[in-house]
């Protein structure tokens, strides 16, 4: 299981809690020192089967100061894509990526259903 975070992000610890608390094994993955790549945006999201908007972490300084609420509409999902693979906090955290699920943000009970 890969879990991939921002270690200084409030809601990647509570997530990171979240499996510790519960002894369930993971891979720590930092999303800023080693972002996605494109073709792992791609795979997750299409395992995800989520719309690719969800990955794209919306609240983040880096996503206000490039204007995406605005740009993405006129972006195509190949264009979305590339720009994801640029900057890991583009990205929306926590990850976690299991044999079976995608899991895009920390949500408990959402992961509690897929793990437990």
């Amino acid at each position: 299981m890969l879990f991939i975070c921002y270690p200084k992000c409030t809601t990647c610890q509570r997530a990171k809690r979240f499996l510790d608390d519960r002894a369930i094994p993971y891979t720590l993955r930092d999303i800023k020192s080693d972002r996605p790549t494109y073709d792992e945006l791609k795979a997750w999201q299409q395992k995800s089967g989520l719309p690719l908007k969800r990955f794209f972490n919306t609240s983040g300084l880096r996503y206000r100061a490039l204007e995406l609420k605005d740009r993405l509409p006129q972006m195509s999902e190949e264009e979305q894509m590339q720009l994801l693979a640029t900057d890991g906090m583009l990205v929306k955290r926590p990850l976690l990526i299991t044999d079976g699920a995608v899991l895009v943000g920390f949500k408990e009970r959402e992961w509690q259903a897929a793990l437990l």
